[in-house]
């Protein structure tokens, strides 16, 4: 006899403890991953910095970071470190969180997230349709950039080393990746 599988949703999500540690619920199943470490919330403000600025020059929306809720459905929460809603999507912002795909999320691996962010959450952020996912690798020192095709993410653009991050929805931004990881 196999048990029945427990199926979480947002009022599941909203009961858990504010202890540090980062809860999402992946269709339905909890996924806890401890606070990020130093180097990923420094790669994480060189880029969020970079990118409001850019974004604000252009007012192109907004930029915003983790901790914030992203309510893709009733089962599905999660925290993305990044995320950028262009100026048709700022109606999904509400007093929970964003409520919808924003236009971009931004996963910074770490250890205990690279194969969640790699697999699990690539799938995942393309079956809500969200047309952007970027992945940072600050110990290879590569950004991939993904585009929502019919079903599934197409690598759109890989930067690695002294390179310049250049990738949609930010087609016009010349960053330098040197400049995220130090």
């Amino acid at each position: 006899m196999t048990a029945a599988r427990v199926v979480l949703n947002y009022r599941d999500y909203a009961a858990l403890p504010n202890d540090g540690r980062r809860y999402e619920i992946h269709e339905g199943e909890l996924s806890v991953t401890p606070a990020p470490s130093p180097k990923h919330q420094i790669v994480s403000a060189n880029l969020v910095r970079a990118l409001d600025a850019h974004v604000r020059s252009r007012r192109l929306g907004l930029v915003l970071y983790a901790p914030l809720d992203i309510i893709l459905s009733d089962t599905t929460v999660v925290q993305p470190d990044i995320v950028y809603l262009d100026q048709t999507r700022a109606g999904a912002i509400t007093s929970r969180g964003i409520e919808g795909p924003p236009t971009l999320v931004i996963e910074i691996l770490s250890p205990s997230t690279s194969e969640a962010d790699r697999h699990t959450k690539l799938q995942l952020y393309a079956r809500h349709r969200i047309p952007h996912y970027w992945i940072v690798d600050p110990d290879a020192r590569v950004v991939e950039a993904y585009a929502l095709g019919v079903e599934r993410y197409v690598l759109s653009s890989r930067i690695s080393g002294d390179g310049a991050l250049s990738a949609a929805p930010f087609s016009d931004l010349e960053l330098p990746a040197a400049s995220l990881w130090s």
